[in-house]
């Protein structure tokens, strides 16, 4: 028996063996806790035993961060009427014993809805006035300004509350024709896609813009994030939904209706939107929903099979996608056999078979990305402090040299090694200012690639795409305009990338040196690579076309909705400049922190060297001692670095599939090593 999230704690049973996607993802978030756990212990570990630097501190609790903060959003998109919000109360709210997310008839949710959970906000719902509409702040922007929006408080003990206050995701207004063409809810090039005018002249439209629903769910509290765009007025007027949250999306299920199939508005929806991402087949998911419509008593089970099968195969082919991407299902029927602890009826809905494929194509896909991340940044990991092992090595095997050279040695050779240690302190200190010249030159390079990609500059490239936006009337030339712009922003990442090639060069040539001198193990990283950035600028390109093509001619004459597009697209690209310059900033670090520590090692061999000198001079059987103690350091070295291996080979073998032990790596910081050579 297993039990669904809810304030009643209600049971129901599965006869189903695979675990539902509530089951996997709960299971997910329990083993992002434990990663995140072993990674915060790894760091410890190695700040416990002088293997880390500032740059590596801050590597480590970046990925900590990323794997205990992971988000995973789950889109649904879909026209009116086609069960979407009932198909989201099947999967997520069945355990309150009712519906939460409005979906009786004529109830629907009107504006696009997000459901998240912000452990520093209050359980409540937010709402933003569709009028905003008419303003030139995006959504982004107005996230910020929450005195904008009404708030409504929810209570998680009581779901009639909750339920009544979600209803209000399903208000709409009256306003005139003029108002409801400014909003984006009318066009004239397309009338038969018009809400119908009443005799009084008025049309409805949504009271709301978006809407932002905060609950402690199980789920949500786990990072996923829902996000239910309705109807292909509220998606095609709203460009950061296509161009920012959708894109963002790991998973898109698009529903369609078993009773209508792909219809035109559908495929409108299809091909403008989702149908040409280039992930299209891996992230989407077509949910062919109403399949209880099908369940005729006047048909045979065969022959209402047989219908199913038309309708999933037509609906693949109409979209362009394998048959194995449409999954049929009856969200009401599901839902209902959720309360009613009836699996005979929720087998029958389909509703398993959607959320196995769910996790498979969510969970498991995002884990693999987030092992795959972890995995990549372990191993350079390793091989730095790999790196600064072996120095430290190669330092006791010189000071072992010194040391045995110097056996029944009198006064005066023993001095005379102390000055010579001394001499090439003096040269090695002489040698940080042609290193700190090489910071400088490596520092200016990367402060320009900086400017070259900050807000200002992406900015110059948009001034004359804005221009032509914020012109009256028909956009001439705008296609052309566009085509420049992506152009030039392409042209910028592709001189970040250059610049990155050549920095990685010097650095390569300077490091060459520096081994060659003083016996360093500088290895420079791999030049940035923006490729992914390139590939998501053009991504960006294609999904912002259907903004400026024919089909939006009218709309590009309305001021607000120019400036909606343009805020849109500008936020989009910021964000892309913003990863790429974080990516170099992030390969300098891992450049600059191998010189940083081995420099320090080196300091503290020179400083290790002398004091061992100086404590042979004042007492015979010091010799013997450090000798001694040197082989002890070597010993400990070896421990270490087994250590760190068994560590990292353990952190990439946590189990992925169920929850996982909090200690699998049983560190013990205080416990001494010991000394056995592996």
């Amino acid at each position: 028996m297993l039990y669904w999230p809810g304030p009643r704690n209600r049971p129901f049973f599965r006869s189903a063996v695979i675990p539902s996607f509530n089951e996997q993802f709960d299971q997910h978030g329990a083993w992002r806790r434990a990663f995140a756990q072993q990674l915060r212990q790894l760091g410890q570990w190695m700040s416990a035993h002088e293997l880390t630097s500032a740059a590596l501190q801050d590597r480590l609790q970046h990925l900590e961060e990323q794997v205990r903060r992971d988000k995973v959003m789950v889109a649904f998109v879909a026209e009116f009427s086609r069960g979407k919000s009932e198909l989201i109360n099947a999967i997520f709210f069945a355990g309150y014993g009712r519906r939460i997310m409005p979906a009786s008839a004529g109830r629907t949710t009107m504006c696009p809805t997000e459901l998240g959970y912000d452990t520093g906000t209050a359980p409540g719902l937010r709402l933003l006035p569709i009028e905003t509409r008419l303003q030139s702040p995006g959504l982004a922007e107005w996230r910020l300004r929450p005195e904008r929006w009404t708030q409504v408080p929810l209570d998680m003990d009581d779901a009639t509350q909750m339920a009544g206050a979600l209803e209000k995701v399903a208000q709409v207004r009256r306003v005139p024709v003029e108002e409801a063409r400014a909003l984006g809810f009318w066009n004239d090039e397309t009338p038969e896609d018009n809400p119908v005018a009443g005799a009084d002249g008025l049309v409805e439209v949504p009271m709301w813009r978006h809407a932002l629903i905060n609950i402690p769910h199980p789920l949500l509290a786990q990072g996923l994030v829902i996000l239910d765009t309705p109807g292909l007025n509220a998606v095609g007027a709203e460009p950061e939904l296509t161009i920012n949250l959708i894109p963002q999306a790991h998973a898109v299920l698009f529903i369609l209706g078993a009773d209508t199939g792909v219809t035109r508005s559908d495929l409108a929806i299809w091909r403008d939107h989702l149908g040409d991402a280039a992930d299209a087949q891996d992230t989407r998911l077509v949910v062919l929903n109403k399949i209880d419509t099908l369940w005729d008593s006047l048909s045979s089970p065969t022959q209402v099979q047989a219908q199913l099968e038309r309708q999933c195969q037509t609906s693949a082919q109409m979209l362009g996608l394998p048959l194995s991407r449409v999954v049929p299902v009856s969200a009401h029927k599901g839902l209902v056999a959720k309360i009613q602890c009836d699996d005979v009826l929720l087998e029958a809905s389909g509703l398993p078979a959607l959320e196995e494929a769910l996790a498979e194509g969510i969970v498991a896909r995002r884990q693999a990305i987030l092992r795959a991340t972890v995995s990549a940044n372990m191993r350079a990991l390793q091989e730095q402090v790999q790196r600064t092992l072996n120095v430290r090595r190669r330092d006791l095997d010189e000071q072992m040299l010194e040391l045995r050279s110097l056996r029944g040695k009198n006064a005066s050779v023993i001095e005379a090694m102390r000055q010579r240690i001394g001499h090439e302190q003096q040269e090695f200190d002489a040698s940080a200012a042609r290193i700190q010249a090489v910071r400088s030159v490596h520092l200016r390079m990367l402060r320009e690639l900086f400017r070259q990609l900050g807000a200002r500059a992406l900015k110059d490239e948009l001034a004359p795409l804005e221009r032509v936006l914020g012109g009256t009337g028909l956009k001439t030339g705008l296609r052309k305009v566009y085509a420049e712009t992506f152009a030039r922003v392409g042209a910028v990442l592709q001189a970040a990338q250059a610049k990155g090639a050549e920095m990685q060069s010097m650095l390569a040539g300077t490091f060459r040196q520096l081994n060659a001198e003083y016996g360093f193990s500088l290895q420079v990283p791999p030049e940035p690579g923006l490729q992914g950035l390139m590939q998501e600028l053009q991504d960006i390109e294609q999904r912002h076309l259907q903004y400026i093509g024919l089909g939006n001619t009218l709309r590009l004459t309305q001021a607000e909705f120019c400036q909606r597009l343009l805020r849109a697209l500008g936020l989009r690209l910021r964000t892309v400049f913003e990863d790429a310059a974080n990516e170099l900033e992030q390969w300098s670090k891992a450049a600059t922190a191998q010189l940083d520590m081995q420099l320090r090692e080196r300091k503290q061999s020179f400083a290790r060297r002398t004091e061992a000198v100086q404590r042979i001079q004042t007492a015979a059987d010091s010799l013997v001692q450090r000798i001694a103690e040197i082989e002890e350091s070597a010993r400990h070295l070896d421990d270490l670095q087994a250590r760190l291996a068994q560590m990292i080979d353990k952190l990439m073998q946590m189990p992925g599939g169920a929850p996982v032990p909090a200690q699998v790596l049983d560190i013990d910081l205080t416990e001494p090593l010991p000394h056995t050579t592996p």
